[in-house]
């Protein structure tokens, strides 16, 4: 067919296939022969699987003759961020220090993609071990925003959003801690999601901080990223912490009327947003308004200590969870006299510099003396935030939010200044440290540069959040299969 199917939406790619309009191993070399035409440029992947994508859509051509039953994205390709492993498959995580190592099993989220029809693609670029906001601390390159190749994607899922952006892959797994899909959704103007904690399994996912871990999907529509996030979700036997919860019927909540959706905009939140994210949410508000909703006020008192209380309770766990990278059961290992030297000499040049500081601290704040002044008083204090949601969930249905303090910032103009990237994820680290689901939709642009707003709800209420997105997301103004 003529139409240039990386144009498409990932919904209408899937209704081609399963009406046989259109194979897999179209839709996949399509998707393949740009990334190899303009990939250069932005820098989204790491590690393209070329024929091994090819072949796997080409087993997916065979069920659809077959008759096989297969999932919502059947013969949609998909890009995986690199913390998420492949079986066979490179997995860096960003970092010199997995340089070489190939994955020896695959993520329950991955398996439940391919397992519905979905062929990888390829990984793509991350900051290192999921640490940071611009992908500018990878060890291999930093990716660079398609809407403006000066500016940074966000992060640490930059890859994957610009993937989607750039039309290098219809839909993509990002993964986050403390906003690190909706930050990058948000800059890059496309759609991502941070479930429930527990919605989606983290099996196969590389820690960073486990009790804030999250793989999250990325789209260029709400129907899409509402599709992969079908094909991922539900309790998986090997993530105790996955949950057991029914996977609601999220493609039939689209249509749904927001009329009488209680909604409520923080002034907390509001107050870290410059001049044109400030607009663009009170322009949100209105359009719900318009379309029935109902605009409530609630009060988040605890919101004040959410900036430091993530970056204590983060960086322990970091600590915790990086001390496996040692040299001996990860890392390339260097010529040492003993262990000591073994570990300062493989994770001194292993890491990169974000990465020694986060687990710097981390190891400060659970040494003895400290751990109590700390660690368990930031986990008291997140305990509180997390009360104060579900109280405010009593008057208001969502909440409604910028995502970014701001658009997309230069590449270099943050990477010195460790204190203003941090603050970058002010809008989005909340949810995190509560356990909710949170939605970023692009709502329009600011001098150019996409504008995101972010939707959060109760636990468990994707299906809310992709119903009052797709309302919103009419706000952009763009053609969203051709922005």
């Amino acid at each position: 067919m003529t139409t240039d199917l990386t144009r498409l939406t990932a919904s209408a790619l899937h209704d081609l296939f399963e009406r046989g309009e259109v194979s897999c191993r179209e839709i996949t070399s399509a998707h393949l022969e740009t990334i190899r035409a303009h990939d250069a440029r932005y820098g989204a992947y790491l590690h393209v699987l070329g024929e091994g994508a090819l072949q796997a859509a080409d087993e997916v051509d065979r069920r659809r003759l077959a008759g096989e039953e297969m999932g919502a994205l059947s013969g949609v390709p998909v890009a995986l961020k690199d913390v998420i492993v492949l079986e066979g498959v490179p997995a860096t995580a960003g970092s010199r220090i997995l340089e070489g190592w190939i994955a020896p099993y695959t993520a329950t989220a991955a398996l439940r993609l391919m397992g519905g029809g979905s062929p990888v693609l390829g990984k793509t670029n991350c900051d290192e071990f999921a640490m940071g906001s611009s992908t500018e601390t990878s060890a291999y390159f930093p990716t660079r925003n398609p809407r403006d190749p000066e500016r940074v994607p966000g992060g640490s899922s930059g890859g994957s959003a610009a993937a989607v952006a750039a039309f290098e892959a219809p839909v993509a797994l990002g993964s986050e801690t403390g906003g690190s899909v909706r930050q990058p959704a948000a800059f890059c103007g496309v759609v991502g999601l941070k479930p429930t904690y527990g919605r989606v399994s983290r099996y196969g996912l590389v820690a960073f901080s486990s009790s804030m871990d999250q793989i999250g999907p990325l789209g260029r529509t709400v129907e899409d990223t509402a599709r992969l996030l079908a094909v991922i979700a539900g309790r998986d036997a090997h993530d105790m912490t996955s949950s057991p919860a029914p996977v609601g019927d999220y493609l039939a909540e689209l249509d749904r009327s927001v009329a009488g959706v209680r909604f409520a905009l923080p002034d907390a939140f509001l107050d870290h947003a410059g001049p044109a994210l400030r607009e663009a949410t009170e322009n949100a508000a209105r359009a719900l308004e318009a379309a029935g909703a109902q605009r409530v006020e609630i009060d988040l008192p605890s919101l004040e200590f959410a900036l430091a209380v993530y970056h204590i309770v983060s960086r322990a766990e970091a600590s915790s969870n990086l001390a496996r990278f040692d040299g001996v059961r990860y890392g390339p290992g260097a010529p040492a006299d003993d262990l000591l030297d073994l570990y300062l000499e493989s994770r001194g040049r292993g890491f990169g510099r974000e990465v020694k500081r986060r687990i710097m601290l981390g190891t400060y704040v659970l040494s003895e003396g400290y751990y109590d002044a700390f660690y368990m008083k930031a986990q008291r204090v997140r305990s509180l935030i997390a009360e104060d949601f579900e109280r405010a969930f009593r008057t208001a249905d969502v909440i409604l939010t910028p995502t970014t303090p701001d658009t997309a910032f230069r590449l270099g103009e943050k990477i010195d200044d460790p204190m203003a990237m941090y603050a970058q994820d002010i809008m989005t680290l909340p949810a995190n440290l509560a356990g909710i689901p949170a939605l970023s939709v692009p709502v329009g642009t600011s001098r150019g540069l996409p504008v995101g707003v972010q939707v959060m709800g109760r636990p468990f209420e994707e299906g809310l959040l992709f119903r009052t997105g797709r309302l919103l997301e009419t706000l952009s103004g763009e053609d969203r299969a051709d922005a």
